[in-house]
């Protein structure tokens, strides 16, 4: 158990120390501070991207409401007719003169064109048709009982019809079309063979037919598209039409047409100062009825899928908005109209805005933050790296002889007095071989110290090339070294120390310009399982007795034992 733990820790220790690297804390701070600098200021972006779109459904819903309450005031009038109506068919006047028209009607409801007009100037003719005409349909309905009530009710109307006709209005038509073959608009004709035609394009109009009891049951005001016919003119109208019932009988249909300038001009007054953006005004099947840009041909357009992604997103929510490429688009459902008026911002748009300009200049700060910790980094890397290089260049000439470049004196003996520890801890043999360069002195006398250096780098790297990972080899005085050997038993350090002993006698070194010499060298061996004894000091010492040992005994040789062997 102790054996493992004592693992574990050094393998903490192994994996903290590698991980230690200045480099790569250096490196680490630098990336912790730009992803959180980015992360901040991508956040300020998206929390301006949210005020930004905010500020765009404001403007939206403003321009939503102020559209909303110009149709609101038509709206209003068309109920407002609806109701009148219905009040005069609840209770007719009973004017002579209403009356005298509705008498007329007996001697002229056969004949294909009719028109009954009391005074030109203060009310709208009838236009009518002829019984037979009525009867092609199911849809048309001429009932004897009600229809002298409604002849009645509709020249009251007529009243009315002819009082907002002359003022300034916004539809260019309000008409009433009545399911007994007769109808009143304010483009009256003129031209009595016109009469039959029209009321037959007034009937079939999906404004008219789509009102029955079916087809309407709440009895809501209703939006159509109006194709362009002979009558109205070559473009195409908005209707809103309302049925109406009294009695629970349905008499007939009030329609209002609105041309798609007279929209366009709604819109762009709806605006007001919001010019910002492109407003788009669309029905319910996202038909374009009416934009701010002059000319139209400017305007944003959408192909099929941008068009189905918009409807699904309009089905799902009153209000709201999407993300095209670069537009995004917003929208706001009205009231008082079957449509929806979109509001397309591009990117370009964006960028010029304020939200653009702070976008940007937030982009800039970003970058310029990002350049400037780029350098600091790669300065502060730079400083780092030369002074770690520094540091281990101190620490290895701290630890390292440096003409041997083995471990020196101080630096061996703490790291043997590690391994030993652990080597006793594992219960494993630990060993020393002490070496010491026979007749050294006499090279220096005869070659010189130079020769002398040449032979102490030479002999350090035959002991350090016979060495595996984990052993230890240092230099400890002027010619003499030692080597540790962790987990070896003696007898197997003995045969290290002779097979170094060997490869040193057997190699000739070249001090001179000519001359050559051949050296050789004493070994001295202890192991801790000896005696029991795991004190680096002690093996060094023991080692170093049966080197001398070896000394007396001829040099050139290995002891390991209190008797010197060859």
């Amino acid at each position: 158990m102790q054996r493992d733990t004592n693992r574990v820790k050094r393998s903490f220790l192994q994996w903290l120390h590698k991980r230690s690297n200045p480099g790569l804390i250096v490196n680490s701070c630098f990336l912790i501070v730009l992803i959180f600098s980015t992360l901040l200021t991508w956040r300020e972006v998206v929390v301006l991207e949210d005020a930004y779109i905010s500020s765009q459904r404001n403007h939206l819903e403003t321009v939503a409401n102020a559209l909303d309450r110009q149709l609101q005031f038509s709206v209003d009038k068309m109920l407002f007719f609806r109701h009148s109506m219905g009040d005069a068919l609840q209770t007719p006047l009973a004017f002579g003169v209403l009356h005298d028209a509705v008498l007329r009607f007996s001697s002229l409801r056969a004949t294909p064109n009719w028109q009954i007009a009391l005074d030109r100037k203060r009310t709208l003719p009838i236009n009518g048709v002829s019984d037979a005409f009525v009867e092609k349909t199911t849809l048309l309905n001429r009932d004897n009982t009600r229809l002298n009530s409604e002849l009645s009710a509709a020249l009251e109307v007529g009243y009315l019809l002819r009082l907002a006709s002359s003022d300034k209005r916004k539809e260019v038509r309000v008409v009433y079309v009545s399911r007994a073959g007769f109808f009143l608009a304010t483009d009256a004709t003129d031209k009595s063979e016109d009469i039959a035609p029209r009321y037959y394009q007034l009937v079939t109009q999906p404004w008219f037919t789509q009102q029955s009891e079916r087809g309407n049951r709440a009895r809501a005001v209703r939006w159509f598209i109006s194709p362009a016919s002979a009558f109205v003119g070559k473009e195409p109208l908005i209707t809103a039409s309302v049925p109406i019932y009294y009695d629970h009988f349905w008499y007939g249909v009030v329609a209002m047409d609105f041309t798609f300038g007279t929209m366009k001009r709604l819109l762009e007054d709806a605006m007001d100062d919001h010019t910002e953006g492109e407003y788009q005004l669309y029905d319910t099947r996202l038909n374009m009825i009416a934009t701010s840009e002059r000319p139209d041909n400017q305007a944003s357009r959408f192909d099929k899928r941008e068009t189905a992604q918009i409807a699904r997103a309009i089905e799902s929510d009153t209000q709201g908005g999407i993300r095209l490429g670069s537009r995004f688009i917003s929208w706001e459902r009205l009231d008082h109209f079957d449509g929806v008026v979109l509001r397309i911002h591009t990117l370009n748009e964006g960028v010029r805005g304020d939200f653009g300009s702070i976008s940007i200049v937030l982009a800039l700060l970003w970058a310029l933050f990002t350049a400037m910790l780029l350098i600091s980094w790669l300065v502060i890397r730079r400083m780092v790296s030369n002074m770690y290089t520094l540091q281990h260049s101190l620490q290895w000439q701290a630890w390292h002889d440096p003409l041997t470049r083995l471990n020196n004196r101080g630096a061996l003996f703490e790291r043997a007095k590690i391994l030993a520890m652990q080597c006793q801890q594992q219960s494993r043999p630990f060993s020393v071989i002490q070496i010491d360069l026979d007749c050294f002195k006499s090279i220096n006398d005869r070659f010189g110290h130079q020769a002398g250096d040449k032979v102490l780098s030479h002999a350090a790297g035959i002991i350090a090339s016979g060495l595996r990972e984990g052993e230890l080899a240092g230099r400890v005085g002027g010619e003499e070294f030692c080597v540790v050997l962790p987990g070896v038993a003696l007898p197997e350090a003995a045969a290290i120390a002779e097979r170094i002993r060997s490869r040193i006698n057997s190699r000739e070194i070249l001090v001179q310009k000519s001359t050559t010499l051949r050296i050789s060298a004493s070994f001295g061996v202890s192991c801790a399982h000896e005696k029991g004894n795991y004190e680096f000091e002690q093996l060094q010492s023991i080692a170093d007795t049966r080197l001398y040992q070896a000394k007396q005994g001829g040099r050139n040789q290995v002891v390991w034992q209190d008797h010197p062997r060859k």
